[in-house]
């Protein structure tokens, strides 16, 4: 870790800890009362367990006291709970407890965290797309600009907290080659019904293709988070505040100079690769203010507004003198605007307001709202902005019997030519949803002016059904869930060939079967294992590039020791996507796009990747360490792609931490 890095990290412990010094004065401490709590399938009781015997707390009459018989109050955990948005709004709030499980503890970085169902350019902070096709939650116009959502925390997903105690978290996480990542949280009840709190999320991840130096980073990341919750003294009014913004700088390398192009570049020797572009750079800014707040005029009904504020600044910047003009010369030929230099930049903003009503009657759950949303995509060589004016109306219903069967059915319409409808039945036994929708490309997609593209497009609307669902057989030392997704898009718009913004005439099918397994030995020994086959037909099948087999697995083992003073997990993961012709990705528009199947120019080959991993937790502290790709030039080839021209990782190792204070 660079000293500039260690010495942030140190400035911002001394602000917690002279933080939680300050917030030491007494509060008053409200009764704590039973909150639901989702316990994953995967999740192994021993870790709550010790954390429940070292915090001392005990059960009475069906809650936990915070107060030992000392007369010390006990602080752990257990005493600092969090909360979503969408659980309050759904009239179903639960309050979850802090993590303190090692069950891929040592999946920090995003593309990990999400089941490796990323692509990305093989390093951290870098653009990525999800390998499967994602249904779309927002039906109206979004930017277009999607390459570093992965690594932004979205208003809808940021946490909540009611604590009895001051609370900060501080993670810290050393990759293998300067790829360093930071986390720190703080929460704390002002009053007992009035929380405030902030998150501050760093990535400094150096080059891993071809750096000059030591600190020559190809990503750097600075965002924060601001959050507040307040309930009035009567429990009738509730308000949820927040505002973040980041911004996510990029070295762009435009990959790795194909041997077919250069004789003298080679793959896979990393550090000392040949890269197409080494001035070249994508800053993607991004500031929302957020507020959330209802209030119950009667017993079991309530009147809520929702308001957003959003901006995203996106640029992208290269000299087009060599080296660097060789890469547009190949990929970029057209120079519209300038001639030395590129420079593309684009402005989104939206206001968005949502008043609705919902309510309860018995087991029934109702809403309906309205919503209506304005915006405009301006760029640097665009005469006229793409605006827009979005009304929309729309609702909720849900029955439940209990916590284990429900149905839920929400809609929303787009007036006049878009839509969503979402249908969801839970059991023991079985879950199913379905999802018809009829959605509007984004800004970028129907009018663009850039250095290298340019484009005005009048695309139709884009058509899915879905239908998604899972076999649940959970037994006590094994589960096996089988699960089937079924996709039909029509209307697709998608980045072809030569990088143009194109819409599909005909529909693809998609019929992904998969399955979920977990067999526990002797409950010490675990084998966990997630697969998905993929089949795609129809006209439109081309424009998806879905490997044919992508699967996960996991064997460890997991088990207390030294009398329940260390928790530790030990094991290996293995990774693989068949072969398949991954989308490539291009710099100047931030978007990935289709490779020429006619040219078949790159084959992303199917690859084991084995990682070896060692998560521990003594007291609160979890620590991990990961080595990435123990099969490092073992194969009969030396090392393994993740995108055309972008090599996976080589063999490193990976240190972490994880620290909570109470107190």
């Amino acid at each position: 870790m660079s000293l500039r890095l260690f010495s942030t990290v140190f400035i911002l412990f001394l602000l917690s800890s002279a933080m939680e010094v300050f917030a030491q004065r007494p509060t008053r401490i409200p009764p704590v009362t039973q909150v639901g709590r989702e316990i994953q399938p995967d999740q192994r009781q021993t870790g709550n367990e010790g954390t429940t015997r070292q915090e001392g707390e005990d059960q009475q009459g069906g809650r936990r006291k915070l107060i030992d018989d000392s007369t010390q109050m006990v602080f752990g955990p257990k005493t600092t709970l969090y909360f979503f948005e969408r659980d309050i709004k759904r009239n179903r709030l639960k309050k979850h407890e802090l993590d303190t499980l090692l069950n891929n503890f040592h999946y920090y970085e995003p593309v990990a965290k999400s089941g490796w169902k990323y692509q990305d350019l093989g390093n951290i902070g870098t653009a990525a797309q999800s390998v499967f096709y994602q249904a779309p939650v927002m039906i109206g116009t979004t930017s277009g600009f999607h390459a570093y959502d992965l690594y932004h925390q979205s208003p809808d997903s940021i946490k909540y907290y009611d604590t009895k105690s001051p609370f900060t978290n501080m993670e810290l996480f050393f990759g293998g080659g300067n790829r360093n990542m930071m986390d720190l949280e703080f929460a704390r009840n002002v009053t007992p019904k009035w929380n405030v709190g902030f998150t501050l999320n760093t990535i400094r991840a150096r080059k891993v293709l071809n750096p000059n130096r030591r600190d020559d980073n190809q990503t750097v990341k600075n965002a924060y988070v601001f959050q507040t919750s307040y309930k009035s003294d009567n429990d009738k009014y509730l308000l949820l505040a927040n505002f973040s913004r980041t911004r996510h700088v990029v070295a762009e390398q435009g990959g790795i100079i194909p041997p077919s192009v250069d004789s003298t570049s080679l793959y896979f020797t990393y550090e000392d690769a040949k890269v197409w572009l080494r001035d070249a750079s994508a800053i993607d800014l991004r500031q929302d203010y957020h507020l959330y707040h209802e209030y119950e005029l009667l017993k079991g009904w309530q009147v809520y507004h929702v308001f957003d504020k959003r901006k995203q600044d996106v640029t992208f910047k290269s000299a087009l003198s060599s080296p660097s003009s060789n890469f547009f010369d190949l990929y970029n030929p057209e120079r519209f605007n300038r001639l030395d230099s590129t420079i593309n930049y684009n402005h989104f903003s939206e206001w968005r307001n949502e008043m609705g009503f919902k309510g309860d009657i018995g087991p029934l759950y109702y809403n309906a709202f309205a919503k209506f949303r304005t915006g405009r995509m301006k760029g640097n060589f665009q005469v006229d902005p793409y605006g827009f004016d979005e009304l929309s109306i729309g609702g909720a219903l849900r029955g439940e019997i209990n916590e284990n069967w429900r149905f839920e059915a929400e809609g929303e319409y787009l007036i006049p030519s878009a839509f969503r409808i979402n249908g969801k039945f839970i059991s023991p036994f079985l879950e199913a949803t379905y999802t018809k929708a009829l959605y509007k490309p984004t800004a970028m997609q129907m009018l663009y002016r850039g250095n290298h593209h340019r484009w005005s497009n009048r695309f139709s609307n884009i058509g899915l059904d879905q239908v998604q669902g899972v076999i649940k057989a959970d037994f006590k030392r094994w589960s096996i869930r089988p699960n089937l997704t079924i996709n039909r898009v029509s209307n697709y718009v998608f980045f072809d060939e030569n990088q143009q913004a194109a819409q599909s005439s005909g529909d693809a099918f998609m019929l992904i079967p998969g399955v979920k397994t977990s067999f526990n030995v002797g409950g010490k020994l675990f084998w966990e294992t997630e697969a998905y086959y993929t089949l795609i037909t129809g006209d439109g099948a081309d424009n998806f590039r879905i490997p044919e087999i992508f699967a996960n697995s996991r064997i460890y083992f997991d088990s207390p020791m030294f009398n329940e003073n260390l928790f530790i997990q030990i094991g290996i993961d293995v990774r693989y996507r068949s072969e398949y012709f991954a989308d490539a990705y291009s710099p100047a528009m931030q978007q990935f796009y289709l490779q020429d199947l006619q040219q078949q120019r790159f084959g992303v080959a199917g690859y084991p990747v084995f990682d070896f991993f060692l998560n521990a937790r003594i007291n609160r502290t979890r620590i991990l360490l990961r080595y990435n790709h123990v099969n490092d030039n073992l194969l009969s080839v030396p090392g393994y792609f993740v995108t055309p021209d972008y090599t996976g990782l080589k063999g490193l190792l990976d240190v972490g931490i994880s620290w909570p204070l109470f107190d």
